[in-house]
């Protein structure tokens, strides 16, 4: 039986090398026999992405009762390494599946995997979960990463079984490789592969969605004559190794989302929404489609002068008009790297640029001529639109803010062994928010790391918990215990 939790142990030896200095790539150390993750679940189809060595060929069986399997799966042959991924079609909605891999290797008996589960899309009216983090950072071992801790808070995903989690970028950073001058398209797939073995401890049964965030580097700027570098191939590095080893959802008939193709990525699958169940969920991406540098850690590339220069663009936000406005979901859940794409904070950050439409300290008013053919700002869009929450990551804190009846929900770094609430001072109760904006500061909540959140959405509203990871022997030093809810909260329908 092969065992998921090897490879977070995997993690553990990739990270060893890179983390604060000295060798830039990952040595992921040696190839597990087979990694499974799940993606794009339908109501009537999911992928199942198994990556394993070259030469190994594999079939799955599936059924809708453990152990009872009444139907094969599509069988398939790694070539080159790469991964096998089943499309499961046809399935019955809103149904539990369980599954089994069976693998072959070039050498070697068959292996037989434990078995799995996944749920296809939920009707309206039913009650799942999900799960979101944002801010792994597995280059930043010793200061806000530890690959002990990150494995016992996938575990603790895993536990929940959530249908989906969201992880919200800063997953993959290579500023290492562009710092010593190691960028390859082998090295960056060497980053997405050590973070799959990872979040495989929790994603063989919960499927994934990935956020680009600023570290990510798949960021259209450096594409441009304006800016382009000698690291202009990184978004394409990054962009491959992205679509190459998570099975991301594009446009159909269940999805909507970004059409624009690039060689050799093919559609960049960097932004995208689904309704499930009473919600809709919504992703965006500043990164590839701001024409200047939202935040970066690009050696020799500043932050752009002018802040209104930053932009998810004319595309994305009538795409994200859109598909708000015209979906009548109960509850409706927006996920970014950060609001602006950079900075810290939320209700200090959204009155400013195209979120809020006006200059950094909300006195002058800059949106219509700053934006011409734009209705309105984002953040006035999300609260006409009816918005629930806005998950965000960026500040490795769990903060919560609420404007104008939107709550902002920062995630807690997932891997922090030093427990620390990072960027507290960004949610400073007298932060300026929008002017005339409905803002109590003392709805306000500041805690520390490590953790993800757990969010259950039921017809009468929405709880998010805070679940805390934290390490044996580390319960004073945090405050807390593995796996209890550190703090908990219910929004209602808007």
């Amino acid at each position: 039986m092969l065992r998921h939790v090897a490879c977070a142990v995997a993690l553990v030896l990739a990270v060893a090398c890179g983390g604060g200095g000295g060798n830039p790539t990952w040595d992921c150390g040696p190839p597990l026999p087979v990694n499974l993750v799940l993606g794009r679940p339908t109501d009537t189809s999911i992928a199942i992405s198994l990556l394993a060595e070259a030469g190994t060929t594999a079939t799955c069986d599936l059924g809708t009762a453990p152990g009872a399997y009444d139907r094969p799966c599509p069988s398939g042959t790694s070539v080159a390494g790469e991964p096998i991924v089943f499309e499961l079609r046809d399935l019955a909605p809103a149904t539990r599946y369980y599954y089994r891999v069976r693998v072959q290797p070039p050498v070697g008996p068959e292996l037989v995997d434990a078995e799995h589960t996944f749920h296809t899309a939920r009707a309206p009216g039913a009650t799942f979960h999900f799960g979101v983090q944002g801010d792994s950072h597995p280059e930043r071992q010793g200061k806000m990463y530890s690959p002990e801790l990150y494995g016992l808070n996938l575990a603790n995903v895993a536990a929940r079984q959530p249908d989906f989690y969201l992880a919200l970028g800063d997953d993959f950073s290579i500023e290492r490789l562009l710092e010593h001058g190691e960028l390859t398209q082998a090295n960056v797939d060497l980053r997405y592969r050590c973070q799959r073995d990872a979040l495989g401890v929790a994603g063989h049964s919960t499927a994934l969605y990935l956020v680009n965030g600023n570290h990510e580097q798949a960021a259209g700027y450096l594409l441009t004559d304006a800016y382009r570098t000698p690291f202009a191939d990184a978004p394409r590095f990054a962009g491959l190794a992205r679509v190459t080893y998570f099975p991301l959802p594009a446009p159909d008939g269940f999805y909507a989302g970004d059409a624009t193709a690039l060689a050799p990525i093919g559609p960049l699958r960097d932004y995208y929404a689904w309704e499930w169940g009473d919600a809709l969920f919504v992703t965006i991406d500043p990164y590839w489609h701001s024409p200047v540098p939202a935040d970066t850690g690009v050696p020799g590339v500043g932050k752009a002068d002018d802040p209104w220069a930053i932009s998810i663009g004319d595309a994305q936000y009538a795409w994200l008009r859109a598909t708000l406005t015209a979906s009548r979901a109960r509850y409706k859940f927006v996920f970014t790297h950060h609001p602006l794409g950079g900075g810290r904070g939320a209700a200090g950050m959204v009155h400013r640029q195209e979120w809020g439409g006006y200059d950094d300290d909300g006195t002058a008013y800059e949106f219509t001529a700053r934006r011409p053919g734009w209705a309105q700002p984002i953040h006035p869009l999300l609260v006409d639109a009816g918005v629930t929450i806005v998950f965000f990551a960026h500040d490795h804190v769990f903060a919560r803010e609420i404007v104008d009846g939107v709550i902002y929900q920062s995630t807690p770094n997932p891997a922090d062994d030093t427990y620390t609430a990072w960027n507290a001072d960004a949610y400073d109760p007298d932060a300026i928010a929008l002017p005339g904006a409905s803002y109590d500061p003392a709805a306000g909540v500041v805690l520390p790391n490590a953790g993800f959140l757990d969010v259950t959405v039921e017809p009468a509203g929405v709880r998010v918990d805070y679940v805390r990871a934290v390490l044996p022997g580390d319960e004073a030093a945090a405050g807390a215990r593995n796996g209890e809810v550190a703090f908990s909260y219910v929004a209602p329908a808007r």
